[in-house]
């Protein structure tokens, strides 16, 4: 086994594959930012995100400029200690280990650590439980799964130790088991079409005895279990911690359906629901750009200018009804002094009002997917993201 000498300092996350090769035929050639570093060394903590920020407006295009380094193992990796650096190959700008070397620091206290422990291309820690279980599922699933219908000694609700009775299980004694609650309903955002239900993690239970109904006794919980949450039977958790960012395809155009975690404003890091999966070819990785706009907003510069003067137009002129101008009814009272009619109508021009262009506000990156909606993470937020903002194709 490959190994190396570290540092023992703040916790390296996950494993995760990095970038591979560079991307044929893509539109556009990569700039560098203007500010971007010309060595910079990796530390414990960042993630392959972070450090092409550094180089990039746009991260997800890191794999145009990353530079595979033969010379080392696992050469399309970064790790804590690397020192990277800007090369020109053709005039394209290239970002590599320098001289394919890994850097490595003794100090009074080392360790051994297996060499594939490279930086992650997110900070995975922030996901937490949606990494690893799935929490969406259709009414069909929900129906049929089994139930808890209630507990020992008529308890309300159970906590970690209780015992709980559930429909129809019938399975080996000790199979573990996921508890789950049915939540809000997902809707498409233009059409209020289902596309499933939140399934919100509740704990895990052990089987005690099978039948109709089974017992089972709680043994972790994020809630208290109630009559009427459902339960799977528990899978093996794999969290996700490989991530390979790829624009979406530029044919793809969702919204925002809801954000997790209970937060009121959508900011960094936060996890988002985006009403496109794999039946619409949303893959783990996809990224994601924010848009807000396409809100109808009134010019107040041409409303201003073009205020209807009733004394010089009039209804009764066929130019009036067969021109530009909009009744939106009758004003009382607001005339001058010298008005000889105390009631008269109130007009404006149909073109006082114009459709707010579509604006790149953040980026978002796909983690989890499923056959109609998907979980993304906010990777980048330059303004207030909102439910119903559109998601696209991020810029180039």
């Amino acid at each position: 086994m490959n190994i190396r000498l570290t540092w023992v300092g703040p916790t390296i996350l996950g494993a995760a594959a990095l970038l591979t090769a560079l991307l044929a035929g893509t539109a556009g050639a990569v700039e560098l930012r203007a500010d971007h570093p010309e060595r910079y060394e990796v530390r414990p903590g960042d993630t392959l995100w972070g450090i092409a920020a550094r180089y990039l407006d746009a991260p997800w295009r890191w794999r145009e400029i990353w530079e595979e380094n033969p010379n080392v193992a696992n050469p399309n990796r970064i790790y804590p200690g690397d020192i990277l650096t800007v090369r020109y190959h053709g005039g394209q700008p290239r970002v590599g280990v320098e001289d394919g070397m890994r850097v490595v620091r003794l100090k009074p206290r080392v360790r051994t650590e297996a060499l594939d422990v490279a930086i992650p291309t997110i900070p995975v820690s922030v996901l937490g439980p949606f990494l690893s279980r799935p929490v969406v599922a259709n009414e069909a699933q929900i129906d049929a799964a089994p139930y808890v219908v209630g507990f020992p000694d008529d308890r309300v609700v159970a906590g970690v130790g209780d015992a709980i009775f559930v429909r129809s299980i019938f399975a080996e004694q000790g199979t573990r088991w996921e508890i789950l609650r049915p939540g809000k309903e997902f809707h498409d955002y233009e059409s209020d079409e289902p596309l499933g239900y939140e399934a919100v993690y509740v704990g895990s239970a052990e089987l005690v005895q099978s039948g109709d109904p089974a017992t089972l006794r709680i043994t972790h919980s994020a809630l208290e279990t109630a009559p009427g949450d459902r339960l799977r039977p528990a899978e093996d958790e794999k969290p996700l911690r490989t991530f390979f960012p790829r624009p979406v395809e530029p044919t793809v155009r969702g919204h925002i359906i809801s954000v997790l975690g209970g937060v009121s404003q959508i900011g960094q890091y936060d996890v988002v629901v985006l009403d496109r999966g794999r039946d619409n070819g949303i893959r783990v990785g996809d990224v994601f750009g924010i848009y807000r706009g396409g809100t109808v907003k009134r010019d107040r510069v041409r409303a201003r200018s073009d205020d209807w003067n009733w004394r010089n137009e009039s209804p009764l002129n066929t130019e009036f009804w067969f021109g530009d101008w909009e009744v939106t009814g009758w004003r009382r009272n607001q005339l001058d002094d010298n008005a000889p009619l105390p009631l008269h109508v109130e007009a404006r021009r149909k073109t006082d009002s114009y459709v707010e262009p579509n604006w790149f506000v953040g980026s978002a990156m796909v983690f989890r997917s499923y056959p109609r909606v998907s979980f993304a993470l906010i990777m980048s937020a330059s303004a207030a993201i909102h439910v119903g903002n559109l998601v696209s194709a991020p810029p180039e």
